[in-house]
């Protein structure tokens, strides 16, 4: 430490502080006012940022919620439609079992009506091979009987004798 003071140059020291100050009054005037200009900036940049994120994060939330709320309207509308869609087609089904019955019920009648002409024709028809079987039948006895005289006078008689006169 005495080396230091002995080599103490009082000229030195004054200009070497006049530079410093010099240097000091230069860097206030040019740089300093740039310099804390640039740092205000840079705060400001930042705080914008961060408000900016701020207001981004809260639209965010915003745009879940009416996300949700869209998702929640389309699911009850979802199901809405698709419990008209269910009653649509229960109405379908059971109208079209009506129709089908209505229809099943028609077509029974008229096959039993059906059944019911056929059954009076069939009736009909066995009325007639019985009555064309009977005369044949009584042709048949008819002739057999009547094939002598004596047989045929006697037939007349009884027939005779069967009518009465008025």
């Amino acid at each position: 430490m005495e080396t230091l003071l002995n080599d103490f140059s009082p000229g030195l020291f004054v200009v070497q502080t006049i530079l410093l100050l010099g240097l000091i009054f230069l860097l206030v005037k040019f740089a300093w006012k740039p310099i804390l200009t640039s740092l205000n900036e840079r705060e400001s940049g930042i705080h914008d940022a961060l408000e900016a994120a701020e207001k981004a994060r809260a639209e965010m939330q915003n745009l879940q919620a009416d996300n949700e709320k869209l998702l929640k309207d389309a699911r009850a509308e979802r199901e809405a439609m698709l419990k008209e869609a269910r009653e649509i087609k229960d109405k379908m089904i059971t109208d079209s079992k009506e129709q089908a019955k209505v229809e099943g019920d028609k077509m029974l009648k008229q096959a039993q009506a059906a059944i019911e002409s056929e059954k009076k024709a069939a009736v009909a028809d066995i009325k007639n091979q019985v009555a064309e079987l009977s005369v044949e039948i009584a042709e048949k006895v008819l002739k057999e009987q009547l094939s002598n005289k004596d047989q045929q006078l006697k037939l007349v008689e009884s027939m005779l004798g069967d009518v009465k006169l008025n």
